[in-house]
């Protein structure tokens, strides 16, 4: 998978890339902006080892839950120019991360329209409609 796509300014589409409902990706988020390549959506490379593809608004439930895992997204860092997150706030986050939250209960809300078809080789389409914003 390449880092390379084509995205039209005015939609906010990125046309060579399908997120899970085989159209073409939709921006996450640009404030704060997201995506392993920080450009507001959730594709992937043979660099991300995180699979970033799941754009969900996160919860505090979730954030508690992925601090108790070791990764906590709520303080700012300047590595990546990582701004940390709170509740309300859409991120890619990592598909394993996703499907350990929603076996414990506690998986965000998705945007299908801007989750990566990648996403599937981790969790259901069903689980993540059943998840939708």
């Amino acid at each position: 998978i390449s880092n390379s796509y084509s995205i039209n300014s005015n939609s906010n589409l990125n046309f060579n890339v399908k997120n899970v409902l085989g159209k073409p990706l939709k921006v996450c988020c640009n404030f704060p902006k997201t995506g392993f390549y920080r450009d507001g959506f959730c594709t992937t490379g043979s660099n991300d080892y995180g699979v970033h593809v799941i754009c969900a608004k996160v919860t505090k439930e979730f954030l508690d839950f992925t601090k108790s895992k070791g990764n906590d997204l709520t303080t700012r860092s300047n590595l990546g120019n990582f701004p940390g997150l709170k509740p309300g706030d859409h991120w890619c986050l990592c598909a394993s991360r996703w499907r350990e939250a929603l076996i414990a209960g506690v998986a965000p809300p998705v945007d299908l329209e801007a989750t990566h078809e990648k996403a599937l080789e981790f969790v259901t389409l069903q689980q993540l409609i059943d998840h939708s914003i």
